[in-house]
């Protein structure tokens, strides 16, 4: 396990062989504190008990779509719903995937006199195991239509051909322009648009590698993948990055992507990793992290991070979830 990964717990049900619920079961969930995963990032400041958004660096949410919830009506006939859940990021704890399939599971042979009570049952099990108020919503069949594909937009960083050999996150890696501009100079590079192999959007500005200019811009990147902890089994996602600030270098951005293809962490770490390194790096004064992770067990996980400043974004499913 590489370093940055959270202690896991032995009793953890992911990466083992375990019984499918019979019946309705609260107990399946497993709750894992978010503390020791950020220890990891030098926010030595963080309380044991994180209980508002200015206890830490950023705001945001962990975005949950459970696309295989059912159940049993009174007269036995089964029921399907799509799971909308919204964790704050200041909640004490994540829940365990593996754990959360089995917990929905469990309520497939159950019967209910109505949705209602599924709904209250799931909206009261996970606020308590994630020790935080949430925000849940089940999307009937009726309303399966609206739910459509969305794509991140802004400067397609996958374009850009990049010579990579850095598998391990490494926060060096990220350049602001004028930084890069630099380098190359010093290396003998004579085109420095040529030698950053920068984005038309970086390049049409008057000063586009002048170190210290404030740009804000959106890019995007569908090669990020990291590799879950318990079981080492890889894990996609497309990562969308927006801020203001000195403009970053987008060889290096997505270079610093890339690195985390070999790395163990789950979802919400990474994403807050990144965040982090982003914002010590190069010191945008406004900054929005928000990864979209393929679906595992019937379930994808879409974590947001922010500087207090960023208006949430606009909620939404991509290709590939």
């Amino acid at each position: 396990m590489t370093l940055g990964s959270p202690n896991i717990p032995s009793a953890v049900p992911l990466g083992k062989d375990v019984s499918y619920p019979k019946g309705y079961d609260a107990s399946l969930l497993f709750p894992m504190p978010r503390l020791d995963a950020r220890r990891t990032l030098g926010l030595a400041g963080v309380p044991s008990q994180v209980t508002a958004a200015s206890d830490l660096p950023f705001k945001g949410f962990d975005l949950w779509n459970a696309y295989e919830l059912s159940w049993l009506n009174a007269k036995g006939l089964p029921k399907v719903a799509l799971l909308r859940l919204k964790v704050p990021c200041t909640s004490p704890n994540i829940i365990e995937s593996k754990s959360f399939k089995l917990y929905l599971n469990s309520f497939n042979q159950t019967r209910f006199e109505t949705v209602h009570h599924v709904f209250d049952l799931l909206r009261n099990d996970l606020a308590r195991t994630l020790a935080a108020e949430i925000e849940l919503e089940l999307v009937g069949p009726d309303q399966f239509a609206n739910e459509t594909i969305a794509e991140f937009v802004g400067v397609d960083l996958d374009k850009l051909d990049v010579a990579i050999d850095c598998y391990e996150p490494d926060a060096a890696l990220l350049k602001l322009t004028g930084e890069a501009s630099k380098m190359a100079v010093a290396s003998g590079a004579t085109d420095i648009q040529a030698a950053l192999n920068v984005s038309d959007a970086q390049a049409t500005s008057a000063e586009p590698n002048v170190l210290g200019t404030s740009i804000s811009e959106k890019v995007f990147s569908r090669l990020l993948k990291s590799n879950c902890p318990v079981t080492d089994q890889p894990d996609w996602a497309c990562i969308q990055i927006e801020y203001t600030g000195p403009a970053i270098d987008h060889t290096s951005l997505l270079k610093y992507i890339v690195s985390y293809r070999m790395h163990n962490g789950f979802h919400e770490h990474c994403v807050e990793k990144i965040f982090v390194d982003i914002l010590k790096q190069c010191s945008p004064t406004s900054l929005s992290v928000y990864a979209r992770y393929t679906r595992r067990g019937g379930l994808d996980i879409n974590p947001w991070r922010a500087t207090f400043d960023v208006t949430p974004p606009a909620l939404g499913r991509s290709a590939r979830q």
